[in-house]
């Protein structure tokens, strides 16, 4: 999403399907982890002690030379590797996979998922920089900024830049806190004189980033 102020948003890309904190939340109830923190934060604990590459997985919408992110092919194809492993160790259902293979499986999804991320980021940032507006930050926001993994590779995709960006993320604590989201987004309204009285505004079951003229 390229933003210049407030309430002034051009979508660059976007999710075709699942979110990437869909697709992680999957692949943890996929690989039978606990789930009450949140399916991100399990398959980052789990993947720490896994190889990133002993699974093979696709990255993601290599054909397509824009900005969109899909993740719904690389959750089934991580559902038919840990069937597949599943069945090469002669266990009869995922979740009696070992904790290795289940870490493997997790460490390697986390890797590809966050490729597909630093691709299309990496693409978007190609076109911005070709325009006059000198944007050169990243807004790193949601639940998935926690990942440590994927703020890490962020980071350095952004200092690796010709002309490096600086990056913005919040600290992880305040990353799935919707209710400190929700009240800053209103702080920076309201500075702005902002209202959201009902007679001024159209209602919307799906509020758009963007709007056409």
């Amino acid at each position: 999403l390229k933003c210049i102020g407030i309430g002034q948003y051009t979508i660059i890309g976007g999710t075709l399907d699942d979110s990437l904190g869909e697709a992680f939340d999957k692949t943890a109830r996929l690989l039978g982890l606990p789930v009450g923190g949140g399916g991100g934060p399990a398959v980052e604990k789990l993947a720490r002690e896994g190889d990133s590459m002993a699974v093979k997985l696709p990255i993601p919408l290599q054909k397509r030379k824009d900005c969109d992110f899909s993740y719904a092919g690389l959750k089934t194809a991580v559902r038919r590797a840990a069937e597949k492993l599943a069945v090469e160790r002669g266990v009869a259902t995922i979740d009696e996979l070992s904790r290795e293979d289940k870490a493997n499986i997790a460490a390697s999804f986390q890797n590809v998922a966050i490729r597909h991320i630093e691709q299309r980021l990496g693409r978007a940032m190609t076109v911005l920089e070709g325009e006059d507006d000198g944007i050169r930050s990243l807004a790193v926001v949601g639940g998935v900024a926690a990942n440590t993994e994927l703020r890490t590779r962020l980071e350095k995709l952004c200092s690796d830049r010709q002309d490096p960006w600086k990056m913005f993320v919040p600290p992880p604590r305040l990353c799935t806190d919707q209710g400190s989201m929700s009240a800053w987004a209103a702080i920076e309204r309201l500075m702005k004189g902002s209202s959201d009285e009902p007679k001024d505004h159209e209602v919307y079951a799906r509020y758009p980033f963007q709007f056409k003229d």
